[in-house]
Formats: C-alpha cells, sequence, structure tokens
C-alpha cells in the first residue's frame, strides 16, 4: 500500500524481508547494505522493542527524482522470525509493497520454512494485503552449507507457486542483489498499473531498477550488470 503524497508530489515504498528465525533476513540486509553504492543508501537502523529488534534502511535517502518532479524513497526492512515476536512482524508488514521470503536451505529447516510461508499469507491477509497481488520473491538462503535441500527439489516444489525463486548465499554475498532486484522489477510494475510511472512521471523501469541496486563498480555504467552466480 503505497504512501503517496500528490501535492507533495512524494511516494515511498516499503520492502520487507520475512521468513524463519536464523533464515539470514538480517545477513541479507547487511550484505545488501554493504553491496550498494554508497550514495544511493542511508544508515542501518535498528527499532527495539523489549527482546526482539527490527532492522531497515532508507534505500534511497535522498529521494529518486523523476523527470515530473515525483521524488521517490524506499524503505527497506526486516521482520524477527521467532513465532513469539508475530504482533511485531504484522506491523512491520502493515502497508508493505513488496516482500522478499527469505527460506533456510538446510535440510533439517524444511518445515520451518512452510510454517512461516503459511505465517505470511496469514499476516498479510490481516493488515489487508492479498499474497496473490503483493510482489513477492523466494530466496533459498545458505547454499553454501552441507545438508542443503537440492535445487532441483525446491524447483519442483516451489515451482509451481509461479513466484520467482533463487539461491543464494547471503554470508558470500551472491544471490542478493539478484533477489533484490527482481523484487525492485516486480513493485515497479505493481505501481505502474496504478501511478502510470512511465506515462506520468517518464521513470521507466530500467532506470528505477538501476538506481535502487547500482553498486560502485557500476556506477558509471548505463546498464545493470548480472553478477549471479550459479
Amino acid at each position: 500500500m503505497i504512501e503517496y503524497d500528490e501535492l507533495e508530489k512524494r511516494m515511498v515504498l516499503k520492502l520487507v524481508y520475512y521468513g524463519p528465525a536464523l533464515s539470514g533476513k538480517t545477513t541479507n540486509l547487511l550484505r545488501l547494505h554493504d553491496l550498494l553504492e554508497r550514495e544511493g543508501r542511508g544508515d542501518l537502523m535498528v527499532l527495539d522493542t523489549k527482546d526482539d529488534r527490527t532492522i531497515f534502511f532508507d534505500l534511497l535517502p535522498f529521494f529518486l527524482i523523476a523527470p515530473s518532479g515525483l521524488k521517490i524513497k524506499l524503505k527497506v526492512y526486516t521482520v524477527p522470525g521467532q513465532v513469539r515476536h508475530d504482533s511485531t512482524r504484522k506491523a512491520v508488514l502493515q502497508r508493505a509493497d513488496g516482500v522478499a521470503f527469505i527460506a533456510d536451505s538446510q535440510l533439517s529447516e524444511a518445515s520451518n520454512n512452510f510454517e512461516s510461508f503459511s505465517n505470511l499469507e496469514k499476516n498479510l491477509a490481516i493488515v489487508g494485503l492479498d499474497i496473490e497481488e503483493i510482489p513477492l520473491v523466494i530466496q533459498f538462503n545458505k547454499r553454501d552449507l552441507p545438508d542443503i535441500i537440492p535445487e532441483e527439489d525446491i524447483k519442483r516444489v516451489w515451482g509451481p507457486s509461479g513466484m520467482p525463486v533463487f539461491m543464494a548465499s547471503a554470508l558470500e554475498g551472491w544471490g542478493v542483489i539478484e533477489t533484490f532486484r527482481n523484487l525492485a522489477e516486480l513493485a515497479y510494475q505493481h505501481i505502474d498499473k496504478r501511478y502510470e510511472l512511465k506515462e506520468n512521471h517518464g521513470l521507466d523501469k530500467e532506470t528505477f531498477v538501476l538506481k535502487l541496486t547500482r553498486r560502485p563498480d557500476e556506477a558509471g555504467n548505463n546498464t545493470v550488470k548480472n553478477n549471479i552466480k550459479t
């Protein structure tokens, strides 16, 4: 649910990293923050509430300004994975414009992944969002570990959902940008349907995604390079 002020010509978007405890949501955010171009992101912030914490950062602290003058800011959040913090998870999901579900690739965590995804679907409905409509990508993290779910099994089980599925190791840094980039593309398409960013504001998908996902070594390039590791 996009925060949009027509008079101020300002739009604030919110992306949320969701998943079971210890699946690597925070590591993804820390790595993403570290990999992106310094000028394109703000500082990491931590919201402490009793015995849990939520981490977030402004990806565009000084706004992305479209040719029309529309100013766009994007905030990226994690949620606590423990079941006892479900109220915090619901609060963070409110007004989300996209979700990255971070699953744990370890064989021992397969059931926790399904339980957490079911919890995501339930909590989205509670805060008035439809899992069939919201931009959503899935990342199977921790591919660097032994005893992990085979990739073919992941594709067989999760592929029919139609949601993009990425393999990653946030600890090693691969698959992180690719997951986020795809979520940004889906978010743009979702927003463009309602606000016609390209037609009314002159902002196309390629420019939007490039601005969000640019790395220091890409700062002088006009296109986003695909550095995915397979």
